[in-house]
């Protein structure tokens, strides 16, 4: 019987054995802690609790429910509040936050989700679409296909961390098309990173200038990329047939400009399930 309860002990504790990750489930973005970092801490926690026997060393592991807080050394539980498939590939996520609390994220940060798909575990890093100060949620995109952007003035500001999530993750294959708008050349925001982005071969970047008009003041580098005067429909309907795929739109500035977007984008055929309005 005591030879029967030591295997029984031993299978025991083969099951709480941490699983290594694939080299899939590392998201390539410089995590601290990366998902290997949180593997072995807690491979070296189980080999100190199955040296003890003393299981109540593994609790340090277990997941919260709805927590209030993020933490960058274990994962936490979300319930999915809503769920709205885009396009054919495309769903926007919510996830419901406790109370009225905040993501707290910092510009440029992103989650890692992890989950099941097929019998097999997931992860992947997404940055949150939904407005910083957003309370009570967080959404965000899964399986982006292509998206355009259309940005005025600071309205750029949401869609920086949205291109680092896809350009600093060498898996990520979505198309991007980002186009910015401002009155002029010398008003560009962030000129030196929107450059190093169009370096990246998913990723196309247009600017429109209201108050130019001569392409010979523009440096070279621009003047292939730019128009002058305003976002127009023809514009969008040329953008949007000028993509590999039915893109997804993300549309943030002034209400008028969100406004004047979301018609031209359903004249040019996306529906209004196609588009998000920051």
């Amino acid at each position: 019987m005591d030879e029967r309860k030591e295997e029984d002990d031993e299978e025991a504790w083969l099951q709480l054995r941490p699983v290594e990750p694939l080299p899939s489930q590392c998201c390539g973005s410089g995590c601290s802690p990366c998902v290997f970092d949180l593997y072995h801490r807690d491979l070296a926690r189980w080999e100190a609790a199955r040296a003890s026997k003393d299981r109540s060393l593994l609790r340090g592991k277990e997941s919260q429910s709805c927590p209030s807080k993020l933490s960058p050394e274990t994962f936490l539980a979300f319930h999915i509040s809503a769920m709205d498939r885009i396009t054919k590939d495309t769903y926007r996520v919510q996830f419901a936050l406790p109370g009225n609390s905040q993501l707290n994220l910092r510009p440029g940060q992103h989650l890692i989700l992890r989950g099941i798909v097929d019998d097999l575990e997931i992860q992947r890093a997404y940055t949150p679409i939904s407005p910083a100060n957003a309370e009570g949620y967080f959404e965000v995109l899964i399986k982006y296909g292509e998206l355009l952007m259309l940005a005025s003035g600071t309205g750029l500001a949401p869609m920086v961390p949205i291109l680092h999530s896809i350009t600093d993750n060498a898996d990520d294959e979505t198309f991007v098309t980002l186009v910015s708008c401002f009155k002029t050349f010398e008003g560009i925001y962030l000129k030196t990173f929107l450059q190093e982005q169009a370096r990246f071969w998913n990723v196309r970047t247009f600017f429109v200038l209201s108050q130019e008009n001569s392409l010979e003041q523009l440096p070279w580098s621009y003047r292939e990329k730019t128009w002058f005067g305003r976002l127009t429909q023809d514009l969008i309907e040329e953008l949007v047939r000028s993509c590999r795929r039915e893109p997804f739109a993300l549309v943030c500035g002034s209400a008028e400009f969100t406004k004047d977007m979301a018609r031209y984008l359903l004249h040019a055929g996306l529906a209004e399930d196609s588009y998000f309005l920051f």
